[in-house]
Order: C-alpha cells, then structure tokens, then sequence
C-alpha cells in the first residue's frame, strides 16, 4: 500500500533535478561575478586563485548549457551568459576590464531570475544577488591575498560587512511579508517557509557574527566565517522560485479544496462545510473511480454518485479541531490537513448537500474565504422569485391543460411551490401533480428531485405523449447531470451562459476542480457582490443535447467551424443551450 502523505500546506510538484541545476547556476555565477567586481581591491593574483576562477567560470558556463535542455531559457540570454562566464576568467587579470565584465554578469543574472517580477519583488532580488555576489567576492579574495596586501581606498570591507548584512536581512524581511504566509505553521512544516525562514534569519546572524568580528585588525575574516550562512541565504532565495508556494491554511466553516497525490495520480478534492460531524467529500468525475475518504481510525466510505451531481461523493465525520482527511484511490492512501473548529456547522439537508458544496466551490475559486453558514435551498431569492412568475406566465400564454408541478420539503421547494400555484391561480393556469398529455412540467425542487423527475419525464415521452407543452426547469437546476437527462429542457434565465463573463466562470471551475461543470450557485458565489450587476431580464433557454454534423475534432472542416464539444466553458456538457424567447416583461 502507498502511504503517500502530502498535506494540505505542503509543497508538492518540485522537480528536483532541476532545482539543484538552478542552484549551482546560480551559486557559482554569484562567486564569480562578486570576484570579478572586487577584483580592483587587491593586487596580482596568485595562480591558485586564478584557478579557482577559471573553475568558477567553467561550472556556471556548463551548468548553463545543462540548463537549456532542461528548462526553457532565453537564446540570446544564454549566449550572453556563456560569453561573460569565459571572458571574466581571462579579463581577471585586468581589474577594470574584469569589473565590468562582473557587473554585465551580475546584472543579467538579476534580469533571468525576476523576469515577470516588477516592483518590490525585484527590488528584493536585485538586493539578494549584489549583496551576495559582493559576500562571495571577499570571500574568494580573501582567500588568496591576505590583508595587508589589499589596496588601501576608501572602500572599507567592516562596514561593507555590516551593511550587506542588514540589507539582506531586511530583503529577507520584506520577502516574507510579500509571501503572505505570515507567522504560522507553514513556515516550519512547509519547504517553502523553511526557505522563507533561511532567508530571513541566516543574514540576522551573519551580520551579528560581522559586528562581533570586526574588532580585529583582519576584516576579511568576517566574510569567510559567514560565508556559509551568505550561501545558503542565498541558496533558500534561489531556490524560492521553484518552489510551489504552500496554499492558505484550512479555515474552521470554510470549504477546502486541495489537490491530492495517491498512487501517482492528481486527485481534487473538496470537502465542506468543513464543520465537526458531517462533511462531505466531492471528487470531480475527472479524478475516476475507486475513491473512498475517511478519517485515520474511522470509517472509510466509499465515493458514490448523487443524483443531480456531478462526480462522486462520500460523507466522512470529521472530529472538532485540526485534523486529516485520509483520500483513498484504490490501495493507494493520502492525507489532507483539515481544520473544523469548534462550532457546528449549518443544518445542510442530505439531499441538498451537493448543490450547497457546488455554490461554496465558487466562492472559494474566487478567493473568496467566506465561512459556509446557509445554503442555496434554504431560501428562495427575489432574482429567482421573480423568474419563476415569469415563467408561469409564459406558460399561461402557451395555454397548456395544466402545469404538473414537482417540488421538495426545503424551504426554497416549499416557497417556490406556492409562488407557481398562486401565479397560476392568477394567470387561470390549473395545477397539478400527476403527468399529461397536453400539460408542461414544471420542476422547482432540489438537484436530487429535479434528476429524478426529469428522468422520469423522459421515461414517461418514450412510452407515450406526455408534457407537450414542455419541460421546464427553475433556475437553480441548470446542472449537466439534470438537463442532459432529458433530449431538451428549458430555464427562465436572468443571464446568458455565452456570454463572457458565465463562460469566464465556466472556465474557472473547470480549471481549479478537474473539469467540474459550471452550476448557477456557484456561479453566484464566484461573482459574489457582482451578482446584482450580472442579472438581466428573464428570457426562457433551451438546454439540448445537440450534435450537429457531427465529426472528430482531427477531421477537415471549414475554417471556425469547432466540431468538437469537448471544449472549455460550456455550461451543457457535450449539449448547448440557446434562448428561445424574447425578454419577458
């Protein structure tokens, strides 16, 4: 079995290979070009240093080289590297010409390692290389030439010590306050805060060792007793860019979603309301079968499709405070860090729990960490009030026998149940709950009522006429798994799911959760406050499941033609859905 444990602040997807590359490029370029720089402090060289050089010049421009075949770099950029890193061990031995060779050096390596970085951050990485370069410099200087043989100018190596020190520090600093990590737990139970905290700390003790050292007649002796501490201060920052910043740690009553890795395989996970007692645990279609979630020492339940949902789902019971979540896909485990505090979470009915998961998911891909405390089927909105009245006055001008209505127990099924009767009460629309002939379906109920009714529907229209006037949807049922159980259904819609902004959503769900198909709730909580500005008039839309000439995505065809509909932000998967009335008014 593969206990692989990966938590919910850990950093994952951290390629080894190349990081070690990336830091021996960089180390060895920083030893150069600081040697390169101070080079007009001190006298002729010694052949041993001229060696060491011409060592560092050769690992820097080979590692380069390695470099290109494993990452993507800049053509004319490496050029330049493997230019300047042969050219500085044989311009050392001219000072001036071997500083500027240094400098051009030092400034392309703060240019390769911020691309992308404006602003503070380059500050800090600009602040980081020269100050580090500079360390190294004395270091391999002082190595070979000793004190008294150093030019007597203006540049004092004491103070120097002190000041590269303190700027470090203060870079490291400002580093782990533009993290937004903070001061918690992910600072020492992360690789990326253990860096963070490398960089901060290593150059607070550096530069105490400076001003404990300094009172000695040899001020070099600072830069090679804190050489180490410099280096891997330096090693941490370099490494900080490959490393993947850890996630934001669980919230009591915020739902989670976390990216688990079991038996090599990526698995989403979302779990909410993320409240002692029960939870429930969603996993996109995408992640497969054979899941089951639990907690370690407690009943493992194995993940089942709901109706109405997408995905498979499991309940787990989760204890008061911090926690795990063990995810298991086949014989292969993995955990999740969770926190569910310790108050209770909202009373969330069974059958309503998908879709109340669904509308939190929104709001958390926003960034958005809004503690769950209601449902969508606790209430009925005015925005979807509204809509169902004009609904039912459409239907009223179609003049079908009767409208068959199908509701719930929730709060929101039981007010939108009356709001249709009184409407079609006023409009002369009778109401009824068995199927006919020449009635239309009306179904107000939750995700598991409205898949279940819908199904039904369709069973009913293959063996005779039955709802002729239509099926009909509210809005909050437009969900993949409700609308494509049927061949067509429609919706009163107070926004088009083509327009940029529900296609935007689409997309952002489907990114951040393994494909997970768009929901009006979530939908809603992704826009949040926006949500008022998004809605339009009611018009009346048609989900179908429609497939057009079909053919392969690889097929010859007309150019902008898309015959493939497997494509991101549709709201109907492998369906369409289009208005099919005016604005109703």
């Amino acid at each position: 079995m593969d206990h692989h444990v990966v938590p919910a602040t850990g950093s994952s997807g951290v390629d080894i290979a190349a990081l070690l590359l990336r830091l021996v490029l960089l180390l060895s370029t920083a030893f150069l070009a600081g040697t390169g720089v101070l080079r007009p402090l001190v006298d002729k060289l010694p052949r041993r240093l001229l060696i060491a050089v011409g060592l560092l010049g050769g690992v820097s421009a080979v590692a380069a080289v390695v470099s290109a075949f494993v990452v993507d770099l800049n053509v004319y950029a490496l050029a330049v590297h493997l230019v300047l890193a042969a050219v500085i061990p044989v311009l050392i031995r001219w000072p001036s010409a071997g500083r500027w060779a240094s400098i051009a050096l030092i400034v392309l390596v703060v240019l390769e390692t911020s691309l992308g970085r404006s602003g503070v951050d380059f500050a800090v990485d600009t602040v980081y290389v020269v100050g580090a370069a500079l360390w190294f410099g004395v270091t391999v200087l002082s190595a070979g030439v000793p004190a008294d043989r150093w030019r007597g100018t203006a540049f004092r190596l004491g103070p120097l010590a002190l000041t590269i020190g303190g700027l470090l520090a203060v870079a490291g600093a400002v580093q782990l306050v533009q993290s937004g990590l903070g001061f918690d737990r992910r600072l020492y139970e992360t690789l990326f805060g253990v860096a963070l905290l490398a960089i901060v700390l290593l150059p607070i003790v550096v530069a105490v060792l400076a001003g404990v050292l300094l009172g000695g007649n040899d001020s070099s002796r600072v830069y090679r007793f804190g050489a180490v501490g410099v280096a891997v201060g330096f090693l941490a920052w370099s490494a900080l860019a490959a490393i993947p910043q850890p996630p934001a740690l669980p919230v009591p009553g915020v739902p989670l979603i976390a990216d688990a890795v079991a038996g090599g395989a990526r698995i989403p996970v979302l779990l909410s309301p993320q409240r002692p007692g029960r939870n429930l645990v969603h996993f996109p279609a995408s992640a497969g079968d054979d899941l089951s979630a639990g907690v370690p020492g407690g009943l493992i339940t194995k993940a089942a499709a709901r109706p109405g949902a997408e995905g498979s789902w499991a309940e787990v019971e989760l204890p008061p405070g911090r926690s795990e979540l063990v995810v298991s896909k086949g014989t292969a485990e993995t955990r999740v860090d969770v926190d569910a505090g310790d108050a209770a979470g909202p009373s969330i009915a069974d059958a309503d729990a998908p879709e109340c998961a669904s509308a939190a998911l929104g709001g958390v891909i926003a960034g958005r960490r809004d503690v769950l405390a209601s449902c969508p089927a606790d209430v009925l909105s005015s925005e979807d009030s509204g809509s169902l009245v004009k609904l039912v006055e459409f239907l009223a001008g179609r003049k079908p026998s009767a409208i068959t209505l199908v509701g719930d127990e929730s709060p929101r099924g039981v007010a939108a149940a009356k709001l249709v009767r009184d409407t079609a009460a006023r409009t002369g629309l009778a109401v009824r709950e068995d199927p006919g002939a020449d009635t239309a379906l009306v179904v107000v109920s939750g995700w598991a009522g409205g898949y279940t009714a819908m199904s039904r529907a369709a069973e009913s229209q293959r063996l005779k006429p039955t709802h002729q006037y239509g099926l009909y949807l509210a809005p909050w049922l437009l969900n993949g798994p409700i609308v494509n159980s049927v061949a067509s259904s429609s919706l009163p819609l107070r926004f088009d799911p083509r327009d940029q902004l529900a296609v935007g959503y689409a997309v952002a769900v489907g990114n951040s959760f393994g494909g997970e198909s768009p929901t009006l709730g979530g939908f809603r909580s992704w826009l949040g406050d926006q949500w008022r500005s998004a809605n339009g008039d009611v018009q009346i839309f048609a989900a179908a499941q429609v497939n057009a000439m079909p053919m392969y995505p690889n097929e010859p065809h007309a150019i902008g033609m898309v015959m493939n509909r497997d494509y991101a932000g549709q709201w109907v998967p492998d369906g369409t859905i289009v208005p099919i009335s005016a604005v109703l008014r």
